[in-house]
């Protein structure tokens, strides 16, 4: 980057600051605070081991300063300004979860644009956003919109501060369906003794409200729908598909499909051998389709920095947003964003290669060369390295 473009954004950074108050977090005394400033030395310096005390005022300092980046930390401490991390006193931390687009395995890399793979990592959210509420029941949630390329959901119950990494990494391994298995899924009861045996026989159920079970369940009714509406021979085709299940299987799982519906509908998957070893066989597509694809390293971190709401992220010029839970589905990233500061007039910029952008509803297709464009526009282009600052 340019000293131009540089001393452009750190001004422009500035006269948003300028205009904005960022509300910081719960306990923002007992935290660390980071940020990383507009240098240019190669690489990524960031000046931590700060509090609030050595930052005064935070719109002071946001405005005096103008960060490329600003951060927080999830742990509270007696001092937060010690410089090591034993010195400082851990109180406890929130529970902090990333999604990053470029980390999804459902992102096409090189493939999707930036606004698909927002679009993909809001799935991700929502998902991550039902375990945490209906199988966690954690109740004090901020969700945040990154500013860059996904989201954060900050966990502040009462019950998870004082948890520490192995049992954050529990967390993690459920929300990301690590090591499941169907047998930890199912319910076993006793159904009545049969003929020849003195022992009642067993009949393995998965619960159809809530959890894994209940997700296993969705996954394998929908499947047993779909394969009932096709034809024998197409049926058969699409079980065998699966690892291990020969014709033989094949024929008698749709067999035990047709004639137990209701029995499946309920949640008994031991209608017949072969369609238990179907429900198996299913387990790996119910894990990639439903589990969240969280950045485990940021949840299992207690002294992890995480980026302040409110504030604008150097690799875009978005700002970092929180989220209302009932507007989750309808925010659109690219769009409400965009600071007020950078709209309303053009700037000169240029371009190496030609660049497609999506922003605020609008695609950008901009051959290389001196331009103008929007302001917004031109900041994104720039925080990410696409573009120079032209003389205006």
């Amino acid at each position: 980057m340019e000293e131009r473009t540089r001393a452009y954004l750190r001004g422009r950074f500035r006269d948003h600051y300028r205009r904005t108050e960022p509300t910081p977090p719960p306990d923002a005394d007992a935290r660390e605070w980071g940020y990383i400033p507009w240098t240019s030395s190669p690489g990524t310096t960031m000046v931590r081991h700060k509090s609030t005390l050595d930052l005064g005022d935070l719109s002071d300092f946001l405005a005096r300063e103008r960060p490329r980046h600003v951060y927080f930390s999830a742990g509270r401490y007696d001092d937060p300004d010690a410089g090591s991390m034993e010195e400082k006193g851990w109180q406890g931390s929130d529970l902090v979860f990333d999604l990053d687009a470029d980390h999804l395995p459902s992102v096409e890399l090189g493939e999707d644009s930036y606004a698909t793979m927002l679009d993909k990592c809001k799935d991700a959210l929502l998902r991550l956003l039902d375990f945490l509420e209906d199988d966690f029941d954690f109740r004090d949630l901020d969700i945040v919109f990154s500013g860059g390329r996904g989201y954060h959901v900050h966990v502040r119950d009462d019950g998870i501060q004082d948890l520490e990494r192995d049992a954050r990494r529990e967390i993690v391994d459920y929300v990301r369906g690590t090591g499941l298995d169907l047998d930890g899924l199912i319910a076993t009861e006793a159904v009545g003794g049969t003929a020849g045996r003195t022992s009642p026989a067993q009949k393995r159920t998965l619960r159809t409200e809530g959890g894994w079970s209940a997700r296993a369940h969705r996954h394998l009714l929908g499947f047993v729908d779909d394969v009932l509406e096709l034809d024998d021979e197409a049926a058969i085709a699409r079980l065998r598909e699966f690892d291990g299940i020969g014709e033989g299987k094949a024929e008698a799982a749709l067999r035990a499909a047709r004639t137990n519906y209701e029995s499946i509908e309920a949640g008994n998957i031991d209608v017949h051998p072969a369609f238990y070893g179907l429900a198996e066989r299913l387990l790996p597509e119910v894990v990639a389709a439903d589990n969240a694809p969280i950045d485990e390293p940021v949840t299992t971190d207690t002294n992890r920095l995480i980026r302040l709401p409110g504030s604008l992220h150097g690799g875009s010029g978005l700002r970092v947003v929180p989220i209302a839970r009932d507007h989750v589905e309808a925010f659109d990233p690219l769009g409400e964003t965009i600071p007020e500061t950078f709209r309303g007039q053009e700037i000169t910029i240029e371009l190496d290669e030609e660049t497609t952008v999506e922003l605020d509803g609008d695609s950008f297709t901009l051959p290389a060369g001196t331009r103008e464009v929007r302001e917004y526009l031109g900041v994104f282009l720039m925080t990410r390295g696409h573009a120079e600052k032209g003389e205006e």
